[in-house]
Protein backbone atom coordinates (compact mmCIF):
# COMPACT_ATOMS: atom_id res chain seq x y z
CA UNK A 1 0.00 0.00 0.00
CA UNK A 2 1.23 3.45 -0.94
CA UNK A 3 -0.18 6.89 -0.17
CA UNK A 4 -0.79 8.68 -3.47
CA UNK A 5 -1.71 12.37 -3.57
CA UNK A 6 -3.41 13.34 -6.84
CA UNK A 7 -3.33 17.04 -7.73
CA UNK A 8 -5.32 18.27 -10.77
CA UNK A 9 -4.31 21.01 -13.15
CA UNK A 10 -5.91 24.38 -13.83
CA UNK A 11 -9.65 24.89 -13.28
CA UNK A 12 -10.25 21.48 -11.71
CA UNK A 13 -10.81 19.96 -8.28
CA UNK A 14 -10.34 16.53 -6.74
CA UNK A 15 -13.36 15.13 -8.61
CA UNK A 16 -11.30 15.11 -11.82
CA UNK A 17 -9.46 12.04 -10.49
CA UNK A 18 -12.58 10.00 -9.59
CA UNK A 19 -12.15 7.11 -12.03
CA UNK A 20 -8.37 6.92 -11.75
CA UNK A 21 -8.60 7.03 -7.95
CA UNK A 22 -11.12 4.17 -7.91
CA UNK A 23 -8.77 1.93 -9.90
CA UNK A 24 -5.84 2.80 -7.63
CA UNK A 25 -7.87 2.04 -4.50
CA UNK A 26 -8.88 -1.31 -5.98
CA UNK A 27 -5.15 -2.01 -6.39
CA UNK A 28 -4.65 -1.44 -2.67
CA UNK A 29 -3.38 2.13 -2.51
CA UNK A 30 -4.45 4.90 -0.15
CA UNK A 31 -5.49 7.63 -2.57
CA UNK A 32 -5.85 11.31 -1.71
CA UNK A 33 -7.29 13.47 -4.53
CA UNK A 34 -6.67 17.10 -3.62
CA UNK A 35 -8.55 20.27 -4.45
CA UNK A 36 -6.20 23.25 -4.40
CA UNK A 37 -7.24 26.51 -2.75
CA UNK A 38 -9.49 28.70 -4.89
CA UNK A 39 -10.90 25.83 -6.96
CA UNK A 40 -14.01 23.62 -6.96
CA UNK A 41 -15.41 23.40 -3.40
CA UNK A 42 -12.65 25.80 -2.27
CA UNK A 43 -13.64 28.43 -4.80
CA UNK A 44 -13.16 31.96 -3.51
CA UNK A 45 -10.31 31.07 -1.15
CA UNK A 46 -7.42 33.47 -1.91
CA UNK A 47 -4.43 31.67 -3.39
CA UNK A 48 -1.00 32.33 -4.82
CA UNK A 49 1.65 29.79 -5.79
CA UNK A 50 2.95 29.36 -2.25
CA UNK A 51 -0.61 28.66 -1.06
CA UNK A 52 -0.80 25.75 -3.48
CA UNK A 53 2.60 24.45 -2.40
CA UNK A 54 1.37 24.46 1.20
CA UNK A 55 -1.85 22.70 0.14
CA UNK A 56 0.21 19.82 -1.29
CA UNK A 57 2.55 19.59 1.71
CA UNK A 58 -0.34 19.64 4.19
CA UNK A 59 -2.08 16.84 2.30
CA UNK A 60 1.13 14.82 2.35
CA UNK A 61 1.36 15.45 6.11
CA UNK A 62 -2.18 14.10 6.57
CA UNK A 63 -1.03 10.83 4.96
CA UNK A 64 1.08 10.06 8.02
CA UNK A 65 4.74 9.11 8.38
CA UNK A 66 5.03 6.64 5.48
CA UNK A 67 6.22 7.30 1.95
CA UNK A 68 4.12 9.47 -0.34
CA UNK A 69 3.81 9.59 -4.13
CA UNK A 70 2.92 13.08 -5.39
CA UNK A 71 1.13 13.29 -8.74
CA UNK A 72 0.79 16.64 -10.50
CA UNK A 73 -1.13 17.26 -13.71
CA UNK A 74 -0.48 20.22 -16.04
CA UNK A 75 -0.27 23.45 -13.96
CA UNK A 76 -0.01 21.56 -10.67
CA UNK A 77 3.39 20.21 -11.69
CA UNK A 78 4.73 23.55 -10.45
CA UNK A 79 3.43 23.39 -6.85
CA UNK A 80 3.89 19.61 -6.73
CA UNK A 81 7.52 19.92 -7.83
CA UNK A 82 8.18 22.62 -5.23
CA UNK A 83 6.47 20.59 -2.51
CA UNK A 84 8.44 17.49 -3.45
CA UNK A 85 11.70 19.32 -2.81
CA UNK A 86 10.56 20.04 0.77
CA UNK A 87 9.23 16.60 1.74
CA UNK A 88 12.61 14.98 2.28
CA UNK A 89 12.58 11.29 3.16
CA UNK A 90 8.77 11.14 3.15
CA UNK A 91 8.79 11.43 -0.65
CA UNK A 92 8.62 8.09 -2.46
CA UNK A 93 8.25 9.40 -6.02
CA UNK A 94 6.92 12.31 -8.08
CA UNK A 95 4.77 11.71 -11.15
CA UNK A 96 4.23 14.61 -13.54
CA UNK A 97 1.28 14.05 -15.90
CA UNK A 98 1.85 16.21 -19.00
CA UNK A 99 2.86 18.88 -16.51
CA UNK A 100 4.99 21.93 -16.14
CA UNK A 101 7.98 21.75 -13.83
CA UNK A 102 9.28 24.54 -11.59
CA UNK A 103 12.06 26.60 -13.16
CA UNK A 104 13.84 29.28 -11.13
CA UNK A 105 12.45 32.73 -11.88
CA UNK A 106 9.81 31.41 -14.29
CA UNK A 107 6.05 31.17 -13.81
CA UNK A 108 3.74 28.51 -15.23
CA UNK A 109 2.64 30.92 -17.94
CA UNK A 110 6.20 32.07 -18.60
CA UNK A 111 7.08 28.73 -20.17
CA UNK A 112 4.61 29.10 -23.03
CA UNK A 113 2.24 32.09 -22.90
CA UNK A 114 2.86 34.87 -25.42
CA UNK A 115 0.92 37.30 -23.23
CA UNK A 116 -2.57 36.40 -24.35
CA UNK A 117 -3.47 34.39 -21.24
CA UNK A 118 -1.90 36.92 -18.87
CA UNK A 119 -3.96 39.65 -20.53
CA UNK A 120 -7.13 37.57 -20.19
CA UNK A 121 -6.43 37.03 -16.49
CA UNK A 122 -6.02 40.76 -15.96
CA UNK A 123 -9.26 41.43 -17.84
CA UNK A 124 -11.15 38.87 -15.73
CA UNK A 125 -10.19 40.34 -12.38
CA UNK A 126 -7.28 38.03 -11.70
CA UNK A 127 -8.90 34.75 -12.76
CA UNK A 128 -8.25 32.43 -15.72
CA UNK A 129 -11.61 31.34 -17.13
CA UNK A 130 -12.06 27.72 -18.28
CA UNK A 131 -11.91 27.20 -22.05
CA UNK A 132 -14.89 26.49 -24.27
CA UNK A 133 -15.68 22.89 -25.22
CA UNK A 134 -14.31 23.44 -28.74
CA UNK A 135 -10.80 23.95 -27.37
CA UNK A 136 -10.64 20.30 -26.25
CA UNK A 137 -10.84 19.00 -29.83
CA UNK A 138 -8.06 16.63 -30.82
CA UNK A 139 -7.30 15.56 -27.24
CA UNK A 140 -8.83 12.08 -27.37
CA UNK A 141 -11.91 13.09 -25.38
CA UNK A 142 -15.50 12.10 -26.10
CA UNK A 143 -18.25 14.69 -25.91
CA UNK A 144 -19.40 13.15 -22.63
CA UNK A 145 -15.88 13.36 -21.17
CA UNK A 146 -15.55 17.01 -22.19
CA UNK A 147 -18.92 17.78 -20.61
CA UNK A 148 -17.87 16.11 -17.36
CA UNK A 149 -14.55 17.97 -17.34
CA UNK A 150 -16.21 21.33 -17.86
CA UNK A 151 -18.94 20.61 -15.32
CA UNK A 152 -16.27 20.71 -12.62
CA UNK A 153 -14.20 23.56 -14.05
CA UNK A 154 -14.10 26.99 -12.39
CA UNK A 155 -11.96 30.09 -13.00
CA UNK A 156 -8.40 29.51 -11.79
CA UNK A 157 -6.63 31.96 -9.42
CA UNK A 158 -4.35 33.94 -11.70
CA UNK A 159 -1.62 34.68 -9.15
CA UNK A 160 -0.73 30.98 -9.01
CA UNK A 161 -0.02 31.07 -12.74
CA UNK A 162 2.00 34.28 -12.93
CA UNK A 163 4.14 34.06 -9.78
CA UNK A 164 7.72 32.93 -10.55
CA UNK A 165 8.86 29.68 -8.97
CA UNK A 166 11.84 29.44 -6.65
CA UNK A 167 12.96 25.79 -6.67
CA UNK A 168 16.03 24.66 -4.75
CA UNK A 169 17.32 22.51 -7.59
CA UNK A 170 16.76 19.29 -5.65
CA UNK A 171 14.07 18.14 -8.08
CA UNK A 172 16.70 17.02 -10.59
CA UNK A 173 17.88 14.32 -8.18
CA UNK A 174 14.49 13.08 -6.99
CA UNK A 175 12.82 9.89 -8.30
CA UNK A 176 10.47 11.09 -11.02
CA UNK A 177 8.19 9.55 -13.62
CA UNK A 178 7.16 11.97 -16.37
CA UNK A 179 4.04 11.04 -18.36
CA UNK A 180 3.96 12.64 -21.83
CA UNK A 181 0.55 12.69 -23.51
CA UNK A 182 1.32 12.49 -27.22
CA UNK A 183 -1.80 14.15 -28.62
CA UNK A 184 -0.71 17.31 -26.81
CA UNK A 185 2.66 17.26 -28.56
CA UNK A 186 5.19 14.49 -29.20
CA UNK A 187 8.05 15.84 -27.10
CA UNK A 188 8.35 17.21 -23.54
CA UNK A 189 9.01 20.92 -23.15
CA UNK A 190 12.70 21.92 -22.98
CA UNK A 191 12.84 22.26 -19.18
CA UNK A 192 11.44 18.73 -18.82
CA UNK A 193 13.71 17.31 -21.52
CA UNK A 194 16.73 18.65 -19.65
CA UNK A 195 15.68 16.95 -16.42
CA UNK A 196 14.91 13.70 -18.21
CA UNK A 197 18.60 13.47 -18.98
CA UNK A 198 19.26 12.72 -15.31
CA UNK A 199 19.52 9.16 -13.94
CA UNK A 200 16.54 9.41 -11.55
CA UNK A 201 13.98 10.56 -14.14
CA UNK A 202 12.03 8.24 -16.43
CA UNK A 203 9.70 9.00 -19.35
CA UNK A 204 6.41 7.20 -20.02
CA UNK A 205 4.30 8.00 -23.08
CA UNK A 206 0.52 7.82 -23.39
CA UNK A 207 -1.28 7.85 -26.72
CA UNK A 208 -3.93 10.28 -25.59
CA UNK A 209 -4.43 13.98 -24.94
CA UNK A 210 -3.67 16.39 -22.13
CA UNK A 211 -6.42 15.15 -19.76
CA UNK A 212 -5.80 11.38 -19.43
CA UNK A 213 -7.72 11.17 -16.15
CA UNK A 214 -10.78 11.76 -18.33
CA UNK A 215 -9.77 10.16 -21.65
CA UNK A 216 -7.91 7.08 -20.35
CA UNK A 217 -8.38 6.91 -16.56
CA UNK A 218 -7.67 3.17 -16.21
CA UNK A 219 -4.49 3.33 -18.31
CA UNK A 220 -3.31 6.31 -16.28
CA UNK A 221 -4.03 4.42 -13.06
CA UNK A 222 -1.90 1.50 -14.25
CA UNK A 223 1.00 3.87 -14.91
CA UNK A 224 0.63 5.42 -11.46
CA UNK A 225 0.42 1.98 -9.86
CA UNK A 226 3.66 0.95 -11.57
CA UNK A 227 5.34 4.23 -10.60
CA UNK A 228 4.35 3.75 -6.98
CA UNK A 229 6.07 0.35 -7.01
CA UNK A 230 9.39 1.83 -8.16
CA UNK A 231 12.14 1.96 -5.55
Amino acid sequence: MTNIVLVPGAWLGAEAWRETADVLRAAGHEVHPLTLSGLAEKRGVPADLETHVRDVIEEADRCGPGGVVLVGHSYSGIPVGLAAERLGERLRRVVFVDAGVPVAGESFLGAWDTGEVAAAIAAEGGLWAPPDAEEFAGQGLTGEQIARLLSGAVPHPGATLTEPAAPTGALAGLPVTYVKCLLDGPEPMPAVAKLLGGPSWELVRMDTGHWPMFSQPEALARILDEAAARP
